[in-house]
């Protein structure tokens, strides 16, 4: 049985997609993020959390201030990308359950009363909006240079609050030249499909 996407969307989300490592100069709107958004936001957390939340560094301030929390080799396509974008997790997502989960709001309390329990919670589902994120820049037809090389408390420190947990830095933008390494190994269908 084949998929159902079309084979060019395919290659386009998966595929032909890498890490982008140089962009070009050109800008990406707001209008584009606001799509990008639009379509990742149905993607499915446990409870309808949706703890992701994401800052926008467009500033030439802000990004001085985050490309010195980033590692050596990170600092310079952070510093040269159309956009960069932090992806952090919010542990205090639950406030919002009774507007997203309206037809059982007791779940707040009941399943996210302590901090440890949403701290796990937030981490496990923003990570997966995160794989939506970088799957919705591919789509909008920009690529995505997601990296976890950093300072976490200063990006934490400098960016967010104590509420809200860094999961990763994305550099958005069109690829520029040579942007992309050789493409990696991958496990194949016998090393990670089992049936029982």
């Amino acid at each position: 049985m084949s998929l159902v996407l079309d084979p060019a969307a395919q290659d386009l989300l998966f595929r032909e997609a890498r890490t982008a490592n140089t962009f070009t100069d050109e800008p990406v709107t707001d209008k584009q993020v606001q799509a990008i958004y639009d379509l990742v936001k149905f993607g499915p957390t446990a409870f309808n959390q949706s703890p992701l939340r994401v800052v926008l560094v467009r500033s030439a301030e802000g990004r001085e201030r985050l490309v010195q929390h980033m590692a050596e080799g990170n600092r310079p396509k952070t510093a040269t990308a159309p956009l960069v974008a932090i992806l952090a997790a919010d542990n205090e997502f639950h406030e919002e359950l009774p507007a997203l989960l309206p037809h059982f709001p007791q779940a707040k309390d009941l399943f996210f009363a302590e901090r440890p329990v949403r701290e796990s919670a937030a981490g496990l589902n923003a990570a997966l909006q995160a794989a939506y994120f970088i799957i919705g820049v591919r789509a909008a037809g920009l690529a995505a240079g997601p990296m976890t090389g950093y300072d976490a408390a200063g990006i934490q420190k400098e960016f967010l609050d104590d509420d809200h947990t860094p999961l990763m830095v994305v550099n958005i933008g069109k690829p520029g030249e040579d942007a992309w390494f050789p493409r990696s190994p991958r496990l194949s269908y016998d090393e990670v499909i089992k049936t029982v």
